[in-house]
C-alpha cells in the first residue's frame, strides 16, 4: 500500500511540475500569438525580445543601481521604443508585401537584437533579482517549485487580462481587423501604424514578464533565445491565433515531456524530453493542423 502511494505521489509530483514547466513555455508562446492574431506576422524574434527585455532590465539594475521596480518600467519603455523602431524602419516598409517576406524580416530583427544586446549589456550570464521565492515547498509528500507556481498564476492572469483587451476593447478588435485585411482595415480609419506599435509593444511586456520568469529560473543568457524553438510546438498545439491555446498547448507539452521523459524514456535510452514535444507537434500538424483552438481556413478556389 505504501508503495502504491508513494508511486502516486511520484506521479503527481512529475505532472505538477511538467504542468508548471509548461506555464513558463505559455508565456513565450504568448507573445507569438499577439503578434500573429494582430498583425498576420509570424514574429520570429519573440525569443530575442524576450531577452533583450531581461538584459535591459538586469542591465539597469546594475548600471543605475536602482530597484527592480523602477529598472521593470524602463525595460518596459525600452520595449515600447523597440516597437516604435520595429514599425518605422522595417514593417512600416512592409504593408501588404507577401508573409514570408515579413518573416525574413523577423529573423533579421532576431539577429539585431542578439547583437545588439552583446553590445550594450555583455554576454556574461547575469542574476536576475525581482524578489521571486526560490525552492520548493512540501504539499503532502508532493514538492512543488515555488518560482513555477509563481509562473503557472502570472501565465493565467496574462492569458484572462488579453482576451479581455482583444474581445471587449475597442483596439483589441482593430487589432483584429488590422490582421484580417490591411488595406481594408486603412480604409476604415485604423491607423496601422499605431496598431502595430501597440501590439509589438503588448508582445514586448508579455516577453519582459516571460524573460523575468525565466532568468530568475535559468540566469539571463543568450540562450534563452533557443527557448522560442520550443515554443513552437505549444503554438502549433493550441492554434497560432488562439490566446488560451497558448496556455492549453504548454500544459500539454510541460506535462507530455516530463512523464514522457519518466515513463517511457527508460525503454529508450532517456533524453525524450528534448524532441517530445516536436514529435507530438507533428501528429498535430498531420492530423488537425489548425491546433485544438485555432481557425480552420479554407480557402475556395
Amino acid at each position: 500500500m505504501e508503495d502504491i502511494i508513494f508511486e502516486l505521489q511520484f506521479f503527481l509530483e512529475v505532472l505538477i511540475s511538467g504542468l508548471l514547466t509548461g506555464s513558463l513555455y505559455s508565456l513565450v508562446a504568448l507573445g507569438f500569438v499577439l503578434i500573429f492574431k494582430a498583425s498576420g506576422v509570424f514574429n520570429f524574434a519573440q525569443g530575442a525580445m524576450m531577452l533583450f527585455a531581461a538584459l535591459s532590465l538586469v542591465g539597469f539594475q546594475e548600471l543605475l543601481g536602482v530597484h527592480w521596480t523602477v529598472a521593470f518600467v524602463m525595460a518596459i519603455a525600452v520595449m515600447v521604443l523597440l516597437a516604435w523602431c520595429v514599425e518605422k524602419f522595417v514593417l512600416g516598409k512592409l504593408v501588404n508585401q507577401e508573409p514570408i517576406i515579413l518573416f525574413m524580416a523577423t529573423i533579421g530583427i532576431t539577429f539585431f537584437l542578439d547583437g545588439f544586446g552583446q553590445t550594450l549589456w555583455g554576454s556574461d550570464i547575469k542574476v536576475m533579482d525581482v524578489g521571486l521565492p526560490t525552492g520548493s515547498f512540501d504539499m503532502g509528500g508532493i514538492f512543488i517549485d515555488k518560482l513555477e507556481l509563481v509562473a503557472g498564476f502570472t501565465a493565467g492572469a496574462l492569458v484572462l487580462a488579453l482576451a479581455l483587451f482583444f474581445n471587449k476593447t475597442k483596439i483589441g478588435r482593430a487589432l483584429r481587423a488590422v490582421a484580417d485585411d490591411h488595406q481594408a482595415a486603412l480604409s476604415v480609419g485604423i491607423s496601422l501604424r499605431t496598431i502595430w506599435i501597440i501590439v509589438w509593444s503588448v508582445a514586448g511586456l508579455v516577453g519582459l514578464v516571460a524573460g523575468i520568469m525565466w532568468g530568475s529560473k535559468l540566469g539571463v543568457q543568450f540562450s534563452l533565445t533557443l527557448l522560442a524553438l520550443k515554443a513552437l510546438p505549444v503554438l502549433i498545439l493550441g492554434g497560432f491565433t488562439s490566446i488560451p491555446g497558448a496556455i492549453v498547448g504548454g500544459l500539454i507539452i510541460g506535462s507530455g515531456e516530463k512523464l514522457a521523459e519518466i515513463y517511457i524514456g527508460p525503454f529508450v535510452g532517456g533524453a525524450i524530453e528534448n524532441w517530445f514535444a516536436y514529435m507530438l507537434a507533428m501528429v498535430f500538424l498531420l492530423f488537425r493542423p489548425q491546433g485544438l483552438f485555432g481557425e480552420k481556413i479554407i480557402e475556395r478556389v
